[in-house]
C-alpha cells in the first residue's frame, strides 16, 4: 500500500520505523497534554517504543506512515473488528502539521471502507480542538463525552453478582451481552483477553450479564446494567495505564466511581463515522472505541 498526495507519501509501517514513530507519538501527545495541564498518556519513551513495536508487527492492525521529503512525519493505525474498526493512535510531528493528519485519516478511513466495515470509531482528548475539528470535517460525529478515571482498586462486591476469570466457553455469553448493548460483537478482543488473563465476566443468577477485556485504557467493558458494571469495577485489581473511560452522561455510574475513590484524569470524546447504535446498557469504551 503506497499512496501519494501532494508531497506526502503514505505507506505501510516497517519495523525500522519504530523509534521515529514512537518519538513522534510521545512528543505529540505529551506536548498537547502539557499545553493544557494534563498528565501525559505515556510516562516515558520506552513504553511507547514497546507499544509501537507491538502494533507495527501485529497482523490484525493496519498501519499508515506519512513521509515527506524522505522523512517520517506521522502515522495512524486501524484496528478492524468483526464489524467496526477502531482508529489510533494518530500522531503527527508537531513541526510538520499542515495536511499530514488529514491525509493519514483519509487513508485510514478508505481502508476501513475497503474491508467492508459498518463503521469506524475513535476516542480523542476533548481539549484537543485541532483533532476534534479534523475528525468532524471527515464525517465523524460526537457520540459520547467521556471521563478518564483512575485511582486505587475499589475492592467492593455487589450483592447478587459474582466476578470471575472467563474461559473459552464464556465467549457466546459475552458476545450476547455486547450485541444487546451495542448491536455488534467484539468477540476477538474478548477471546484475546482470555488468553492474556486480563478478561473478567460478571454473572447474576448463573447468567453472564457483563464482561471486561481489561479495566484499562486499552480495555473495554460491557454490561446489562450499572450494577453489573459496578461489580466488574469493584472487583478490579487495578486500573492500568491512564485509567478507564467512563461515559459522563451515565451519571449513576460516574458518581459511583467518584464515590469509591476514582479521580478524573482528563475529559475525552467518543466519535463515530458510519453505523452506530445508541448503547442499551452500561459500557466503558477502550481508547479505540
Amino acid at each position: 500500500m503506497t499512496a501519494m498526495k501532494s508531497d506526502l507519501l503514505v505507506r505501510k509501517a516497517r519495523p525500522e520505523d519504530n523509534d521515529r514513530l514512537a518519538t513522534i507519538c510521545f512528543e505529540a501527545f505529551g506536548g498537547i497534554n502539557a499545553t493544557h495541564n494534563f498528565p501525559p498518556d505515556f510516562s516515558n519513551l520506552e513504553i511507547v517504543q514497546g507499544f509501537m513495536g507491538f502494533i507495527i508487527s501485529a497482523p490484525f492492525v493496519e498501519s499508515f506512515v506519512a513521509e515527506q521529503d524522505g522523512k517520517v512525519v506521522g502515522s495512524s493505525f486501524l484496528w478492524p473488528g468483526a464489524e467496526i474498526s477502531g482508529v489510533g493512535p494518530v500522531t503527527v510531528d508537531p513541526l510538520k502539521q499542515g495536511s499530514v493528519g488529514r491525509t493519514l485519516m483519509e487513508a485510514t478511513i478508505a481502508k476501513s471502507d475497503e474491508l467492508g466495515q459498518k463503521g469506524v470509531r475513535l476516542v480523542q482528548a476533548a481539549f484537543n480542538r485541532t483533532s476534534m475539528a479534523l475528525y468532524a470535517k471527515l464525517g465523524f460525529d460526537v457520540k459520547e463525552p467521556l471521563v478518564c478515571l483512575n485511582g486505587p482498586s475499589i475492592g467492593k462486591s455487589i450483592p447478587g453478582y459474582s466476578v470471575r476469570k472467563p474461559t473459552p466457553e464464556d465467549i457466546p455469553g459475552a458476545e450476547a451481552v455486547c450485541r444487546r448493548v451495542h448491536g455488534h460483537d467484539r468477540t476477538g478482543e474478548f477471546a484475546m483477553s482470555i488468553e492474556n488473563g486480563t478478561g473478567r465476566v460478571v454473572e447474576s443468577e448463573g447468567k453472564i450479564v457483563g464482561y471486561t477485556t481489561d479495566t484499562a485504557f486499552f480495555g473495554h467493558s460491557v454490561a446489562d446494567s450499572n450494577e453489573a458494571m459496578s461489580a466488574l469495577l469493584g472487583a478490579a485489581e487495578a486500573f492500568s495505564g491512564p485509567g478507564i473511560l467512563v461515559p459522563s452522561r451515565n451519571g449513576e455510574l460516574f458518581r459511583w466511581c467518584l464515590a469509591h475513590g476514582l479521580k478524573i484524569v482528563q475529559p475525552m470524546t467518543l466519535m463515530a463515522k458510519g453505523w452506530y447504535q445508541e448503547p442499551r446498557g452500561a459500557f466503558l469504551p477502550s481508547i479505540l472505541f
